[in-house]
């Protein structure tokens, strides 16, 4: 068989990237057999611990029905020889030899960045991750997260919501997402979307997974904006591989007494990022020219007071009738007016804010 062939054959074997691509650099011919699994060198690289397993079903049948479980589960498999695979993974260190993928295979080449920060966030972190997502979606920016809690799922929901397109990666296989309240979440974004992992279906996910999981989510973006985080935050690990490996880093300023934005305000400080306070910033450092046919909404006098107040942070229904001197009955209508429409939030607390 051809050696692509040969190393999909391993793919079910979960061999890690390093050791499939030793392989592929040491079998530099174009055809392999599976005689190959029984050599001193082979052995060498795979190591003892699974070769036995790998042995066993070195045969066509083993393989052809593999291939066809991945084919009933619609997932594609793109390898680091295929012309799908995304050069910016090329580019990075320790890329991933496969991609399982589920759904749009054409967005792993198309402009995108990483949206990535806290798993609680607060609602700051909420409205500004949502705000930018919109920006960037908006614009035919791919989203890229990790499908996890707080600013993940948040910009995955986002996208889809505006009618954008998103890439989640996965920490395991896809027989078992991780967490399962975002079941429903991944599935529609492999209708959507992407879903990809470089892992095979059966694989669960491991705490040594997810930090790996990450360099996928950088190393597959142009830039990684990281809309709030703490210090000590997992997404600092995010942030540390695209450094090393010459992503752009974009932050969003927080609050300097809240441990919440520690982390994106010490990139800030330390010259790490670039300050971005809008997703228009993020487009211009991109090159893109932004969309002039976004939604544009008609505001009355009254409703542009109410909108610009909510743009410079959450404000309840007291401090907006002080403001305004609109009448509190007036006012309450015209809060539910914008809501419907979409322009403002009602948020925990009953506090407002812009969409």
């Amino acid at each position: 068989m051809q050696r692509k062939d040969f190393l999909k054959f391993l793919s079910s074997f979960d061999l890690s990237a390093k050791k499939l691509h030793k392989l592929f650099d040491f079998y530099s011919q174009e055809e392999l057999g599976f005689e190959v699994v029984f050599e001193k060198d082979f052995v060498g690289i795979v190591g003892k611990e699974i070769i036995a397993k790998i042995q066993e079903n070195a045969n066509m049948h083993y393989f052809d029905n593999y291939l066809n479980q991945l084919f009933d589960k619609n997932i594609k498999l793109v390898s680091y020889e295929d012309d799908a695979y995304p050069q910016k993974l090329r580019d990075i260190e320790d890329p991933p030899y496969f991609l399982f993928c589920k759904g749009d295979v054409s967005l792993l080449n198309r402009k995108s960045i990483a949206v990535v920060g806290s798993r609680m966030p607060s609602s700051y972190g909420k409205i500004v991750t949502e705000r930018f997502v919109k920006d960037l979606a908006e614009n035919g920016v791919v989203v890229i997260s990790g499908l996890a809690y707080g600013v993940d799922s948040i910009a995955h929901r986002k996208t889809l919501e505006v009618n954008g397109q998103t890439i989640a990666v996965l920490g395991g296989g896809f027989d078992k997402v991780y967490p399962s309240q975002h079941t429903d979440l991944a599935r529609e974004i492999a209708e959507k979307g992407l879903l990809i992992t470089e892992y095979s279906p059966a694989v669960l996910p491991t705490k040594y997974s997810f930090p790996q999981r990450n360099r996928i989510v950088a190393g597959l973006s142009d830039g990684v904006l990281i809309t709030e985080a703490g210090a000590k935050s997992g997404t600092m690990i995010t942030k540390d591989f695209a450094l090393d490996n010459g992503i752009s880093i974009y932050a969003v300023p927080g609050n300097i007494t809240s441990e919440k934005s520690e982390g994106t305000n010490n990139i800030i400080a330390h010259s790490q990022g670039m300050c971005v306070l809008s997703g228009k910033d993020i487009l211009e450092d991109l090159g893109i020219t932004q969309n002039q046919n976004k939604r544009n909404f008609q505001l009355t006098f009254e409703e542009q007071m109410i909108y610009d107040l909510l743009c410079e942070g959450e404000k309840d229904v007291d401090f907006l009738c002080e403001k305004t001197k609109i009448e509190i009955n007036r006012l309450n209508g015209l809060l539910v007016a914008l809501e419907i429409r979409d322009i403002i939030k009602k948020m925990p607390g009953g506090v407002y804010a812009a969409s």
